[in-house]
């Protein structure tokens, strides 16, 4: 995807499930996440703690929380915070409809009581399973 690799993607999914309410995709991709950067890093993203992320990744967390949170208060400013750390046009287009379309997974998923699976939560790091702190408990 334009340049966004899978720890990014990772990245970008984990913040907006987070920010959204959504433990299934957060246990999911936080998973992805502390297998590219780490269980701490993973467990602080899904928290909403990005003060340790390099500049870049800062603002691919802080876009897919602000597409989640706001999508008609995003402004120039906010896009210009993307390339001022190096993202083109491109990469933001694809960048915001991937949280878009995250979103919507995610939206149907728990509209459905979709919760995670005991394998998913044995599967996923302590320190993340402790930051899922929201959305539906894994089921037996």
């Amino acid at each position: 995807m334009a340049g966004i690799d899978q720890g990014q993607r990772a990245l970008l999914v984990s913040a907006a499930a987070s920010t959204l309410g959504d433990s299934y995709c957060s246990l999911a991709w936080g998973r992805k996440l502390a297998a590219t950067s780490g269980d701490d890093h993973a467990a602080r993203v899904v928290a909403g703690e990005d003060d340790d992320l390099g500049a870049g990744d800062r603002a691919l967390a802080a876009w897919a929380r602000r597409v989640v949170r706001d999508p008609s208060g995003t402004t120039a400013e906010h896009v210009e915070e993307l390339r001022a750390v190096g993202y083109d046009e491109g990469q933001i287009f694809a960048v915001t409809q991937f949280v878009a379309l995250r979103v919507a997974f995610s939206t149907v998923n728990d509209s459905l009581g979709a919760a995670p699976d005991i394998e998913l939560a044995a599967m996923v790091p302590p320190a993340l399973r402790t930051a899922v702190r929201f959305g539906r408990q894994p089921a037996a």
